[in-house]
């Protein structure tokens, strides 16, 4: 059984959580992600069998066979699809996997505060990757769609 497509529900509305979705979706070169907005207005959750409360506490990600994956393990399998599962392979060693999933929780738990002290460094990270992404285009690699 595969793991792709994976689906992934996110909160669009926190700044992190949308930076880094957006840096996915731009490494996701094989297309082996799709990206849902949880808090978008017409966001149904029960078409993923979960409720808006549990979409929008954690990153939930849906695989084709319809089985969820949540916070850490979504990540993972979102970092391998778009070829960077180098960084979070540590997560997934046995001895130390409780301890990232409890640091997910508490960053989930916590992301808009968060985002709001890191404000001026999401909006630099932000703008550099246009930048980037801008420049690649002027030069004739462009991968934005």
């Amino acid at each position: 059984m595969t793991d792709y497509p994976l689906t992934l529900l996110y909160d669009a509305t926190c700044p992190v959580c949308k930076l880094e979705m957006d840096n996915l979706k731009a490494r996701d070169l094989d297309h082996q992600l799709l990206f849902v907005d949880a808090s978008a207005p017409d966001f149904d959750a029960g078409k993923y069998a979960c409720t808006q409360a549990e979409v929008m506490r954690v990153l939930h990600g849906i695989k084709p066979d319809g089985s969820i994956v949540k916070g850490v393990e979504v990540i993972r399998l979102a970092y391998r699809a778009a070829g960077l599962g180098w960084i979070t392979a540590v997560t997934g060693i046995p001895l130390l996997k409780p301890l990232f999933d409890w640091a997910y929780q508490h960053f989930a738990l916590n992301r808009h505060h968060i985002s709001v002290v890191f404000a001026d460094l999401i909006i630099h990270i932000a703008a550099k990757r246009v930048e980037k992404r801008s420049r690649a285009c002027k030069n004739g690699y462009c991968t934005i769609k």
